[in-house]
């Protein structure tokens, strides 16, 4: 396997050729947001796994994805807890947590302790711009 890009050039490239969307380098190098019920994986409900769009390290299964309503694909659970790493986050006059790809670093979204009716009671709130897609049988 080829490193990984070290700059941000050479990340808009890689992305670039991964097939990435547009957005995928802004969400996961420089932490935006993709606007709300516009991404690809919001309303997308087919069986499979979830994958880091940067390193394509195994994130989410598709059995832990759930409506939470917010406008970006939710999951209750990471695949592993080490699959992410969670960072405290104070931009924008909040105190939230980041959600990160321990594999890489990029920037996936937020955990939120509000997933009322979920297992964990926890809501991963993705990106779909920081996400890729396996199908399963």
């Amino acid at each position: 396997m080829n490193p990984l890009p070290q700059n941000d050039e050479e990340w808009r490239d890689w992305l670039h050729r991964q097939g990435a969307e547009p957005m995928a380098f802004e969400v996961t190098r420089r932490a935006a947001t993709e606007r709300p019920f516009k991404g690809k994986y919001e309303d997308h409900w087919q069986a499979g796994r979830y994958s880091c769009v940067c390193c394509s390290a195994l994130l989410f299964d598709a059995g832990t994805k759930f409506d939470a309503g917010c406008g970006w694909p939710s999951f209750y659970q990471a695949v592993r807890p080490e699959a992410v790493q969670l960072l405290e986050d104070r931009t924008h006059g909040m105190v939230r947590t980041e959600v990160r790809c321990a594999a890489c670093g990029s920037h996936l979204g937020h955990v939120f302790p509000d997933g009322y009716g979920t297992p964990t009671g926890d809501r991963y709130c993705m990106n779909s711009a920081a996400l890729s897609f396996t199908p399963t049988d």
